[in-house]
């Protein structure tokens, strides 16, 4: 490992370091000279107690090699493999009921479900992706996918096909119809929206209705009398309604109703595991930098789309009117966990005293959650104030104690 910084007890890649010292811990109230003594200290008696799982890890292995190289012949006695494997402490007795009594828990993470994407830290553009993907154009995602079948001239073609758009639409009123149901009539039949005092409206051709529930109506953008947006929600997951007369498919819509956002991936792991592959201290250097800017809120992506130079950046919250005419917002973007590696891998990014490569997952654990510190002054990604970190791969309670201790 070249351009080595030593500290203590540790030898640190000077591309590491100077992450750690001029991005990471800028604005954090933290010396870099503290940071790197503690994690000197830590690293030292973390790492033999990790090498140690490690071991026990190969021992059993070996052992349940043995065994059933002992014990194949014939077929294998279930009864006395589960015998043995609690033998050797492979396997061990049910801990009984317990409560997790976690607190400053957000609702995505809580009390939301919904689905929840894995992307690879290091692609910038990927990861705001994942991070963006809170909301979703549903016409979109049915245009574009086999959601739509191509039968009966809908199919994708190079331009847009309006036999198939009339699919897409209806699919989307179909949707509004089992999460949003109207006291009367269907949203195929729907004309018109507006909201009078604090109260959604929906025309049809020949009458007036409302909402089956009138609480799932939660706020709208624009003027009332003629709302750019109406939001309803379902089951704490929002559907934004769009309203544009002059839109592509709204000029032609007897709702003018241009599009239906869905609110989407409500999570997103931004991987440091599986997803990437981060062998040395240039690569991690890499992953560490995207993780800290997302946590600031400041990464951006440019790349070319159709000939032109294209930035991404993170999306913005969403702002609304509620029916009381208060100013409310909706997340903007998915609530970020960072995956750091397991117990199992190491990295030459830094070596320890004895001049053994860190264990990668303390170096995951003392970085990535340095990285995320900033967000406690934002809130942008944990308004609850928590970081999120999804620790895989562990084998038995003493690796989940240990996870414990580590963080």
């Amino acid at each position: 490992m070249s351009d080595v910084i030593t500290h203590g007890g540790l030898s640190i890649a000077k591309v590491l370091y100077d992450l750690v010292n001029d991005e990471i811990l800028a604005g954090t109230n933290i010396a870099p000279d503290v940071f790197w003594n503690g994690f000197d200290q830590a690293a030292h008696q973390l790492a033999p107690k990790n090498q140690a799982l490690i071991e026990t890890r190969a021992r059993l292995q070996r052992q349940i090699d043995d065994w059933l190289k002992a014990n194949s012949d014939g077929g294998i006695d279930a009864a006395a493999y589960e015998k043995f494997l609690t033998e050797i402490g492979y396997l061990h007795d049910d801990a009984g009921d317990f409560e997790i009594e976690t607190s400053n828990v957000d609702p995505e993470i809580a009390t939301i479900a919904g689905p929840q994407l894995v992307v690879p830290i290091t692609n910038a553009r990927y990861a705001l992706n994942a991070a963006n993907a809170r909301w979703g154009s549903l016409y979109d995602a049915l245009y574009g996918t086999d959601a739509i079948d191509d039968a009966d001239g809908a199919g994708r073609n190079d331009g847009y096909n309006p036999v198939r758009g009339k699919k897409v639409i209806s699919f989307a009123r179909d949707l509004l119809d089992q999460s949003a149901p109207l006291a009367n009539g269907s949203w195929h039949d729907v004309t018109g929206l507006n909201i009078a005092g604090g109260t959604l409206t929906i025309s049809q051709s020949s009458a007036s209705t409302s909402l089956s529930n009138a609480d799932q109506f939660v706020g709208y953008t624009g003027n009332p009398e003629a709302p750019t947006s109406v939001i309803v929600v379902k089951n704490g997951l929002h559907l934004e309604i769009i309203i544009n007369a002059n839109g592509r498919i709204g000029a032609d819509d007897a709702a003018h109703i241009n599009d239906v956002i869905v609110e989407a991936a409500l999570t997103s792991i931004i991987d440091l595991e599986d997803s990437i592959a981060a062998v040395d201290a240039e690569d991690k250097v890499l992953a560490y930098r995207n993780w800290n800017q997302i946590m600031r809120g400041s990464l951006t992506a440019e790349f070319a789309k159709n000939g032109k130079s294209m930035t991404r950046s993170l999306n913005p919250d969403k702002s609304y009117t509620a029916p009381d005419g208060s100013t409310k917002t909706l997340r903007g973007r998915a609530l970020m966990l960072v995956r750091n590696v397991g117990h199992l891998m190491t990295n030459p990014a830094v070596h320890l005293s004895g001049g053994q490569e860190i264990p990668e997952g303390i170096l995951d654990a003392f970085i990535s959650v340095a990285a995320a510190l900033p967000d406690f002054a934002s809130g942008q990604n944990s308004p609850a104030g928590s970081i999120y970190v999804v620790k895989p791969k562990m084998h038995g309670p003493d690796e989940v104690a240990f996870a414990v201790e580590t963080f």
